[in-house]
């Protein structure tokens, strides 16, 4: 089942399944990623992300085409960075180019399933990491180039965490709705033109080791988003380059989860 969060006609935070174009019904979690409708419907103002991060854990170089694209070596452990929660957006909602970005504009698109925690992980093993899995989303991680290759100090964190550099939805499919997080189809399309499609499988680390890396001795808190690495495709590798700008539109989508549009002004 998946589920949209929102703001209502009076301002309040729901959690709901649409039942029209314009309309929810409240859901209440009666346990982790499952939940329950109560049969109240409420006009829907604003479609948020469907979760409010604690933390945004990111993975670089995560897919073997990708790495190859851009000319690296495959990583012997998980490439670690993390996203702002202030840059999180929801579907519908529109990638701002910031003013620092704009000489030269290189501001990139990135397809990536995004990986919600349920309960409190650590010290997690591989065989029980899925067990903290709450549910799943579609993310796009934007990425300013010039701040993530030259502005950053050889960090990724500023040029990843301009606001509204973190679109995520359109729903949260709940775990128990996907068998395996590493056999989803994946794509990204700028405009209509296909960009980015490959397949969760070729992961470097999958899912689960993700989950187990991160959390050695380190608490992963309820509601922590890991980002899980891009597949190859991006504007920054191609020949000539392609990067965002004002009137694009993107439709990211992931088999079984759905598909996450925005603008670009």
């Amino acid at each position: 089942m998946g589920v949209i969060r929102f703001k209502d006609e009076m301002g309040e935070i729901r959690v709901g399944r649409l039942n029209g174009p314009d309309t929810a019904e409240e859901c209440l979690e009666k346990s982790m990623g499952m939940f329950e409708a109560t049969g109240r419907v409420h006009r829907v103002r604003t479609v948020l992300a469907p979760v409010e991060p604690r933390a945004i854990f990111c993975i670089g170089l995560n897919y073997r085409a990708h790495a190859l694209e851009t000319g690296a070596p495959i990583p012997e452990y998980p490439v670690v960075f993390m996203k702002n929660p202030a840059s999180v957006i929801g579907p519908g909602q529109s990638i701002v180019l910031p003013q620092s970005c704009r000489d030269p504009l290189q501001v990139d698109f990135e397809v990536e399933l995004a990986v919600v925690i349920g309960k409190a992980a650590k010290n997690v093993t591989e065989e029980k990491a899925l067990s903290h899995v709450k549910g799943y989303m579609v993310a796009n991680d934007v990425s300013a180039r010039i701040w993530q290759k030259n502005g950053g100090g050889g960090q990724w964190v500023r040029g990843k965490s301009f606001d509204t550099f973190c679109p995520l939805g359109p729903e949260l499919i709940s775990a128990h709705d996907i068998a395996d997080p590493n056999g989803l189809e994946l794509s990204l399309r700028l405009n209509g033109e296909l960009m980015q499609k490959s397949n969760t499988s070729d992961m470097i680390f999958p899912v689960k080791k993700l989950i187990a890396f991160l959390s050695e001795d380190t608490t992963l808190l309820p509601d922590t988003v890991i980002l899980t690495g891009t597949p190859s495709g991006v504007g920054y590798a191609r020949s000539p380059r392609v990067f965002l700008k004002p009137g694009d539109r993107l439709e990211l989508s992931i088999e079984h989860i759905g598909i996450l549009e925005n603008s670009v002004i």
